[in-house]
């Protein structure tokens, strides 16, 4: 019988398949990186809001706090969109007449909503609590990156399940003073910076369980004093979120020149979950 095919068969069909391999590896590749371009992601990009509203100006210009428009953030899983009002709480005053304002006016007048496009919009599936993380230990801008110097907001992470089991299954490396969640610039402690933290031995919120300051407690300073004298020192700044009065002064400091010492300290301190349990499937999806 006259053979079909030629000895050169056997070289194609091997070319064939190991073409065939490298497509689908290849093919693999750019999905996965499709899949984490901020294409998909939306990372980096700056939607066409209705008011071209500039943290940068009202955070780091005029200096209000997160909590002034935000106002749900420590208390509820979402952090909340002002309210109209909480612009005309200004701008009925100053920029009265400006052309970009006119649909604050507007809503103002009708009672009908701006319509904000949101900037960091999880999936449906996903169970995110801002309360828990604020409280936690966990600040502003290791999620929503250096706010206060965004002229427009965009989203400076993937927000993506590997990004946050990054931070689930190492919680230390984010974890800050709990007195330190709204300052953008927080860089956690170092040589040339130390960090004292103390347990104040105090059930309930975790803003009164554990006191920190950037004074070194041996030489005193203002942040002490107004631990020791409470709201009688006047104009001070506490280093706690809790009331002045009712945080107790520890007895002995801990001295930190790094993030991971001062996280594993906030962690325990903070009765953080174990990476195990905070990366259950059922943490985020309910």
């Amino acid at each position: 019988m006259a053979q079909v095919f030629d000895r050169s068969s056997n070289a194609l069909a091997r070319m064939s398949l190991v073409l065939t391999g490298l497509i689908v590896i290849a093919l693999g590749v750019t999905l996965d990186q499709l899949q984490r371009s901020p294409w998909v992601t939306k990372q980096g990009q700056r939607p066409d809001q209705p008011i071209p509203f500039s943290h940068k100006h009202h955070v780091e210009g005029l200096g209000l706090q997160c909590q002034y428009c935000h106002t749900s953030v420590e208390k509820s899983s979402y952090a909340g969109i002002p309210p109209t009002k909480t612009c005309i709480n200004c701008h009925a005053q100053i920029w009265t007449n400006a052309d970009y304002l006119e649909p604050v006016r507007q809503s103002w007048a009708t009672g009908a909503s701006i319509q904000w496009i949101r900037v960091h919009d999880l999936p449906d599936f996903v169970y995110f609590n801002h309360e828990i993380h604020v409280n936690k230990g966990i600040g502003c801008a290791s999620c929503h990156g250096r706010v206060d110097e965004m002229p427009l907001m965009y989203q400076e992470n993937t927000l993506q399940m590997e990004w946050c089991l990054n931070c689930h299954r190492n919680p230390a490396a984010n974890l800050r003073p709990t007195s330190e969640i709204y300052n953008m610039a927080w860089a956690g402690p170092s040589s040339d910076k130390p960090v004292w933290c103390g347990s104040t031995g105090k059930a309930g919120p975790t803003a009164g369980a554990v006191s920190c300051t950037t004074t070194d407690p041996s030489k005193g300073g203002p942040e002490l004093a107004a631990l020791q004298a409470g709201p009688a020192a006047g104009g001070a700044q506490a280093v706690s979120d809790a009331p002045a009065a009712a945080i107790a002064v520890p007895a002995s400091y801990t001295k930190f020149t790094n993030q991971m010492d001062l996280g594993k300290y906030l962690t325990a301190q903070y009765h953080i979950r174990t990476p195990n349990e905070l990366s259950s499937c059922e943490t985020c999806h309910r």
